[in-house]
């Protein structure tokens, strides 16, 4: 098909939205490995994470066969607002190349809180109101995620508290405020608010935190008020049930023009984006209907699969959450403060955990500053800032394309575009005044965090 064949984006009607969330567990053959007690070791019951969780999010979390799963329409109707958000041909991108490559991205920062977080956050939000629940709390990295949860309470009339990390917190003092904007309190974790938090101050004087240490203080709070749940954004089964939406809508685009993806390109921190966007790819892959070539992509700073180990660890630095099997650099792990974005978690979804296991995707970890000169390049021929997340995604898609251009291939490469990056100006700030550098750890540092992973029979 000529490039004048495709449109710059292709929208989707409002009656082609998704109806359904897809769940790509249920074709999964080896489900993934079952969250455990962290004190029996034995896997969790509904009953067990009752206090914790929602009670129809909990059944979200364990069910590996149910495919489709019927989205609300109060959830819909929200969507709506937003959704089905375009997936855009990267023309001017391609010139600049100079490749034979077609790139296309899904863009997901068409709405306020500028990213894909949305997506789950009203899904969560919704289940909480419906269980009569006061209000929520959760932990945010680069702001997205609390910032679209802060929205969704608002709409459902939910209390919110945040616990936000705390180099993020400093750093994106307007990210801050838009939540502060929809009613939500934010804190910088770890923080003298929770006894955990409290603990992680002693332990590591001066931290900049981590999603870990936020984590422990969210969860320390729901458990302590009557009428509060805990929700994250990302990691968990449920969560990237709600972002398979992402992925049905970009299939269903594809499919409306009839291209085939060779390459499905995503950045990846706890797992929310990438694997909502690679969910409907995946499940036909794992049928046995087509191939893809899949290809997670991490900071080099915070190297989860490319460096990490696939073994049962603590899912918070507090050591309360469940265990979950997940590649891992050890829960005790921070990154660099001098890291920029939301990619900052130890570990990676159980899930995508399983899939990369079992050699069904790839991962590959990039430096910071390579980032930042591929969300340059990107915005001064596409028009959008994309957010630090994002371009690490941006940054392989590019490389592919090169690789394309040396080969003469004409492969038609897909990755996601999760949100703008107007609130990572200081981030932007500093790679331009030649500030920014490239933190690697080294293999005595992990090997140390390791070492502290728990032992299960």
């Amino acid at each position: 098909m000529e490039n004048k064949d495709i449109p710059y984006k292709i929208y989707l009607e409002e009656n082609e939205m998704p109806k359904y969330w897809y769940n790509v567990r249920a074709d999964m053959k080896k489900k993934p490995a079952p969250l455990l007690n962290p004190g029996t070791h034995q896997p969790m019951s509904a009953a067990d994470l009752a206090p914790v969780f929602c009670e129809e999010l909990i059944q979200q979390e364990l069910d590996n066969d149910t495919r489709y799963y019927p989205i609300p329409q109060e959830i819909r109707d929200f969507y709506k607002m937003y959704r089905p958000s375009p997936l855009v041909r990267a023309y001017c991108l391609e010139e600049k190349l100079g490749t034979p490559a077609k790139i296309y991205y899904k863009f997901e920062g068409n709405n306020t809180s500028g990213s894909h977080k949305l997506n789950s956050a009203i899904a969560q939000a919704y289940y909480a109101k419906k269980q009569g629940l006061k209000g929520v709390t959760t932990e945010t990295g680069a702001g997205q995620w609390g910032t679209a949860l802060s929205m969704a309470c608002s709409y459902f009339d939910l209390d919110c508290k945040v616990y936000m990390v705390k180099v993020s917190y400093e750093q994106k003092p307007f990210r801050r405020e838009v939540m502060r904007v929809y009613g939500a309190s934010v804190t910088p974790s770890p923080s003298e608010t929770t006894q955990i938090g409290k603990k992680i101050l002693s332990e590591h004087p001066g931290t900049g935190g981590s999603l870990g240490c936020a984590i422990s203080e969210a969860v320390e709070v729901a458990v302590s008020n009557p009428g509060y749940r805990y929700v994250l954004g990302s990691v968990l089964n449920q969560v990237l049930l709600h972002q398979s939406i992402i992925g049905v809508e970009t299939k269903t685009a594809l499919d409306k023009y009839g291209i085939t993806p060779d390459i499905i390109i995503g950045c990846a921190g706890g797992g929310s984006n990438l694997g909502g966007l690679i969910s409907p790819f995946m499940g036909e892959k794992l049928r046995g209907e087509k191939d893809y070539r899949i290809i997670a992509v991490e900071p080099a700073s915070c190297p989860s699969f490319t460096r990490g180990v696939y073994a049962y660890d603590f899912a918070d630095t507090g050591m309360v959450c469940p265990l979950a099997k997940m590649y891992t650099l050890g829960s005790d792990f921070i990154p660099a403060p001098n890291h920029a974005g939301g990619l900052r978690y130890h570990g990676m979804s159980p899930i995508l955990s399983e899939l990369y296991d079992e050699g069904l995707m790839e991962a590959v970890s990039v430096t910071q500053t390579k980032v930042f000169e591929a969300a340059e390049q990107f915005a001064r021929v596409e028009g959008i800032l994309p957010a630090p997340e994002s371009s690490h995604a941006i940054r392989v898609a590019i490389d592919e394309a090169l690789k394309c251009k040396e080969t003469g291939e004409e492969k038609t490469i897909v990755f996601g575009l999760t949100g703008t990056g107007y609130f990572d100006l200081v981030a932007y700030e500093k790679f331009h005044n030649g500030e920014m550098t490239d933190y690697i750890p080294t293999d005595e540092e992990l090997a140390k965090y390791r070492a502290k992973l728990p032992q299960i029979d």
